[in-house]
């Protein structure tokens, strides 16, 4: 077996205020989607869907929860010879010895690791969107252009691009891709709408010297830093078209949305197709018993996965592994995560649920409408709602509330700590 030449870095340690409690106790990248997974799988099976096994994932912000998912990264066939996933928090040393300060300082301060792998293309990749991409064609375009740097872009609406590292193409490969001519980080006015999707591939030499002149800095980003340089410096930084799906999960309605899009007759997202992977030892998915019905029960417009007991009603909902919803209870346009028990006379509407939480009767959640067009409600794990409470749409809920913190009436849009 020849040993592979490509070797790519997955930034997965961050956390995003927009998700709230969702990421309280975990990375984005490590927050549960649809159904069984987490949104990190998505950039794993692009990896290893696309023949790229070498992977080393950059986590900093309360790794447990992400380190135990990855485990031994069987679950994505890296594990052998020349096939790995190897876990890079930050560490102490005789001369590096910090935190990350940023995602190019991240890399940096791995240097030692990525050099070791001798590779010829260097994939970094954001660990927390949804999509799938087939990483070769990047990479066959990328050696095309003999470009120092590619990176992958999709088109958005003009009036979003404000959110992203934007840049002029030139129309040089027509709907493939072109050189980028101009590179602005979120501006405020965005002059083009080609937005980055964070899926950058490097020439080795590129981004160790790049890396190493940014050091003498005050910021550490790639987006804000190492892409303007290469471009200042006239470098040859191409841009890779995307025209598939891609779920921005970076606020709370973002990834409801994204999980919605998972439902209906022709999903946007379709997850077999997709070649989707995860770890189902992680949480011992793979031992749950099938899904249990009652004589009541109606499940409509749904994923409902192994483990769950539903007797009363699901409409339009994800429901992961270990969920009990009693007679009589109704969820609908919502995402319960694990381990959840929603009682008797329980109404759910657009609400996202955190793990390891109980509800007692009657409890009400989000609009009593049954509309999905308003505010999404989150509930923080490991919570005991009493019975006969009513939470209203939008609000948020931290994790862990004593019995005496919960008010008869959480208020529309209120922070209930």
């Amino acid at each position: 077996m020849l040993r592979p030449t490509t070797l790519a870095l997955i930034l997965a340690g961050g956390r995003v205020d927009e998700l709230n409690v969702l990421t309280y106790y975990r990375p984005k990248s490590a927050v549960p989607f649809g159904g069984f997974g987490r949104v990190i799988d998505f950039a794993l099976s692009n990896l290893m869907n696309s023949g790229i096994e070498q992977v080393g994932i950059l986590s900093q912000y309360r790794s447990y929860s992400l380190i135990n998912h990855i485990g031994t990264g069987a679950a994505w066939d890296m594990l052998g010879r020349y096939r790995h996933i190897s876990i890079l928090p930050p560490y102490l040393g005789s001369e590096k010895n910090d935190w990350y300060k940023g995602s190019a300082d991240a890399i940096f301060k791995n240097l030692d690791y990525v050099e070791y792998h001798r590779p010829e293309e260097i994939f970094i990749l954001s660990g927390d969107h949804i999509y799938r991409m087939d990483y070769q064609e990047m990479l066959d375009y990328h050696r095309h252009k003999d470009a120092d740097l590619t990176i992958a872009f999709l088109r958005v609406p003009r009036d979003k691009a404000h959110r992203f590292g934007v840049a002029a193409l030139n129309d040089e490969d027509g709907e493939r891709g072109g050189r980028v001519e101009q590179y602005w980080e979120k501006p405020e006015e965005p002059e083009s709408d080609w937005a980055s999707l964070t899926v950058l591939c490097f020439k080795p030499e590129v981004l160790y010297t790049a890396l190493r002149e940014n050091q003498s800095s005050s910021s550490f980003e790639f987006g804000a830093d190492i892409i303007p340089m290469l471009v200042r410096q006239n470098y040859r930084v191409y841009g890779y078209k995307f025209s598939g799906y891609w779920g921005y999960t970076k606020t709370v309605e973002e990834y409801w949305q994204s999980n919605m899009d998972l439902l209906g007759d022709a999903p946007k997202i379709n997850l077999e197709e997709w070649g989707f992977r995860t770890n189902l030892d992680h949480r011992r998915i793979r031992d749950f018993q099938p899904l249990m019905t009652g004589e009541a029960t109606s499940i409509s417009n749904s994923l409902v996965y192994n483990g769950c007991i539903i007797e009363g009603e699901v409409k339009n909902s994800i429901i992961f592994p270990g969920v009990h919803v009693k007679k009589g209870a109704t969820v609908e346009n919502s995402v319960i995560f694990f381990n959840n028990k929603i009682h008797e006379g329980c109404r759910f509407n657009k609400v996202v649920a955190d793990v390891n939480s109980s509800y007692g009767t009657n409890v009400v959640i989000g609009s009593e409408s049954g509309s999905a067009a308003g505010n999404v409600t989150v509930m923080g794990w490991n919570n005991h709602v009493p019975r006969q409470t009513r939470i209203e749409e939008g609000a948020t809920i931290y994790p862990n509330l004593t019995e005496s913190r919960w008010p008869s009436i959480v208020t529309g849009g209120e922070v209930l700590r």
